[in-house]
């Protein structure tokens, strides 16, 4: 079921509050969810089994792809920022996650009981993660990124018509996106 002209507007006006003007509606149905994502979290990336909302603690790749099936409308969000150093990413990630997740409250409130916030990165938020979903000390607010949902982010993105690069120093800007799935 599409969203109403009246329902995006709703929207549009939650996210316009809370300080959001760089994002755009898409079609969920064209979000690309693929196997190599997932083999990039288990071979490339350090928080592989040590995230309570990254993989191994994430569906498998068909449930991601039946999950996002299940969505008429999506809002990809927009995220800029430069770190001095690699290891500031995390306070950065974990004070915007704070505020998206917030925002899927807003929406849920708002009478869309089926939002669901992909964050822009990792959860973030205990400087020790549990690593599983038992006994994770934040469960209430605690999503998975795209990319724990197999998403390819890379050419999603580019598909809406956002930039995105691979970051090849750390003085380069970073382009990071978190996805609000409505129904």
């Amino acid at each position: 079921m599409t969203l109403s002209i009246q329902q995006q507007q709703r929207i549009d006006e939650t996210l316009q509050s809370q300080g959001y003007t760089d994002y755009k509606w898409i079609d969920p149905q064209r979000i690309i969810v693929a196997q190599w994502v997932r083999m990039k979290c288990m071979f490339g990336c350090g928080e592989y089994g040590h995230g309570a909302s990254c993989p191994p603690n994430t569906p498998s790749v068909p449930e991601c792809e039946r999950f996002f099936k299940e969505y008429s409308n999506a809002i990809i969000l927009h995220f800029e920022g430069k770190m001095e150093k690699p290891e500031g990413r995390h306070a950065w990630s974990a004070k915007i996650n704070e505020r998206l997740v917030k925002l899927e409250r807003a929406v849920f409130l708002a009478g869309f009981e089926r939002a669901f916030l992909l964050f822009m990165d990792s959860c973030c938020f205990c400087k020790e993660c549990s690593g599983n979903r038992e006994t994770c000390s934040q469960p209430r607010m605690a999503r998975p990124a795209p990319e724990a949902m197999a998403v390819d982010v890379y050419s999603t993105v580019r598909r809406f018509g956002f930039e995105i690069n691979v970051r090849t120093d750390y003085d380069q800007k970073m382009d990071r996106y978190a996805f609000l799935m409505v129904h």
